[in-house]
């Protein structure tokens, strides 16, 4: 892999003549190009054959337990169904898998793919298989897209919520995955010139957790934030003194459904939803007193965070809380108004739309009245954006109160949103949100006022800094607009009746990557009638990506 393109980073900050140090591993992590396996693939129907390299991405791998918590699979990470598994290979959630087609050049871009499905740890699982066929011509085939197109493909392993070390502690806390994966970056380019394809070149993707994931390491390369958690597992480049001599900045991201900035996630569920939900819409039908309370409260606390981002629209329109639902009817608008001129067809109102939806173990088909769009000459004249969150959430009920930070909080029992991702590596949870915090109503579990005598912004001012670093070190919202080094490109797809997140939270991420300064351009869109979901769009996705690997190649070089 070698590198083409440049761009500002940690090391171009270093004096002039100032020596970088090697990192305290880089003779272990430096890749043998000879030690390879051979792969048989038919793309298209014809044969290709394929380098695979096997590598641990990091010289001091955590150690893991031989029996782990039950496997977590799928964008919503829900389990196998087994209580347990036996680790079959100790070193899986730190090692990667490279695939080098024999198209390749020493300019072609590298997928990295990653599987964090639920911000959960995620075994190195390969999509490539020896015999296996794949085509260009699918919209769900990545892999045959990528190979088709002479790209380096990478799957990863990556620690992440619900794994257990050898010692017992649970090392897949935030942001153990963030930390893995600018790791396997960093691992990719020491060994730049090893091998065909640019490590400058590199596109990150992911869906869901994997989606957020790729999403805030798109948004922090480079930051220093994260130094001493990657010097912890030996990462590339990381010398011993804690200075970095490589870079972990990305030349694009491909997000699919993004469940990101958790912190600030639950109110903006609420701001959306809280108006429309009912006992049916809810699942598990809690929509009682106290799930009512919380809704009210946390509906209330969005707006003065939202307007605090002072983010703005293409044509600099303030994108605010008194605009933002205009703003997602706008997408809405546009995506209908697509639809149509693609040759779909939009029921007049009162009659019914017929989805259908990719499910695990088969299709489903909902049939839905159509009481929310009107659509004339192709265009829509008439958009009840309230009646259309109601036709989401009819596809899905919407999510119990809190949506995410969940667990011991309004009659939430048990670890039951993404608090496992947070806490202590000793914690099983941790609420990590204001609501949640104060609102903790289990005695001896860590978190809360009642264990620790403090609420959340006392808390986290002071004993418990470690915890708001936490939440934000997975948060790209934190990092966009500022001098860590943002991806060039983003490709953010979160489908039209997703309610796994808010409408807000996405549409926010997409215009603050557009703000930032070294963001070249954003493409986001609200697939049609998709639920929560990725890789539904491949040949779309993989034509954005060559129209922007053609565009950023220096004139110079062609």
């Amino acid at each position: 892999m070698r590198g083409l393109l440049g761009g500002v980073s940690m090391i171009a900050s270093l004096t002039a003549g100032e020596a970088m140090a090697e990192g305290a591993f880089d003779k272990t992590l430096t890749l043998d190009p000879a030690r390879f396996a051979v792969v048989n693939v038919t793309v298209d129907g014809k044969p290709m054959v394929l380098r695979r390299y096997d590598a641990v991405y990091v010289g001091k791998p955590v150690a893991m337990a031989s029996e782990q918590p039950a496997r977590r699979m799928g964008p919503g990470g829900s389990p196998s169904g087994a209580d347990t598994q036996t680790l079959a290979d100790p070193l899986t959630y730190q090692k990667l898998s490279i695939f080098v087609p024999e198209t390749a050049s020493e300019t072609s871009a590298i997928i990295l793919n990653v599987n964090n499905g639920g911000w959960f740890a995620s075994e190195l699982q390969s999509d490539i298989e020896d015999g296996g066929a794949y085509r260009s011509d699918s919209d769900t085939d990545k892999a045959g897209a990528a190979l088709a197109a002479g790209y380096v493909y990478v799957d990863i392993g990556s620690r992440g919520r619900g794994i257990l070390a050898a010692d017992g502690s649970l090392p897949g806390k935030a942001p153990a995955a963030v930390i893995d994966t600018k790791a396997a970056i960093r691992y990719l380019r020491l060994n730049d010139t090893a091998l065909p394809g640019s490590a400058e070149r590199i596109v990150i993707t992911g869906t869901s957790g994997g989606g957020g994931l790729s999403s805030v390491v798109a948004a922090s390369g480079n930051s220093p934030d994260y130094l001493r958690h990657l010097a912890e597992i030996g990462a590339a480049g990381v010398a011993e003194d804690g200075t970095s001599s490589l870079n972990d900045d990305v030349f694009a991201v491909i997000a699919y459904c993004p469940i990101t900035d958790l912190g600030h996630a639950d109110m903006a569920y609420e701001w959306l939803y809280s108006g429309i939900r009912t006992e049916e819409n809810t699942a598990d039908n809690r929509w009682g007193e106290r799930a009512k309370a919380a809704s009210a409260e946390l509906a209330a606390a969005y707006p003065a965070y939202l307007d605090g981002l002072k983010l703005t629209r293409t044509d600099g329109t303030p994108l605010t809380s008194a605009t933002m639902k205009a703003a997602i009817t706008d997408e809405v608008r546009q995506e209908v108004e697509r639809h149509v001129a693609a040759g779909g067809t939009i029921p007049a109102r009162g009659e019914d739309f017929e989805i259908t939806l990719r499910q695990r173990g088969g299709e489903k088909t909902l049939v839905l009245q159509n009481d929310w769009v009107t659509v004339e000459n192709g265009a829509v004249t008439a958009l009840d954006f309230d009646a259309f969150l109601g036709f989401v959430v009819k596809t899905s009920a919407l999510k119990n109160v809190p949506a995410f930070d969940r667990s011991a909080n309004t009659g939430n029992e048990g670890v039951d949103g993404e608090n496992s991702l947070f806490g202590a590596p000793t914690q099983a949870y941790s609420n990590f949100s204001a609501f949640g915090w104060n609102n903790n109503e289990v005695k001896g579990d860590g978190s809360g006022p009642d264990d620790t005598g403090m609420d959340w912004a006392g808390y986290t001012s002071g004993a418990g800094a470690a915890l708001a670093e936490q939440v934000r070190l997975i948060n790209p919202m934190a990092y966009l607009r500022t001098e860590a080094k943002a991806a060039g490109y983003w490709y953010i797809r979160h489908g039209m009746i997703d309610r796994d997140t808010s409408f807000a939270v996405e549409l926010s991420l997409a215009e603050a990557a557009r703000m930032d300064s070294d963001v070249q351009s954003v493409d986001f869109r609200l697939p049609w009638m998709t639920p929560h979901s990725g890789d539904y769009d491949v040949r779309e996705t993989y034509a954005w990506l060559a129209g922007v690997l053609d565009d950023a190649v220096d004139p110079a070089a062609r």
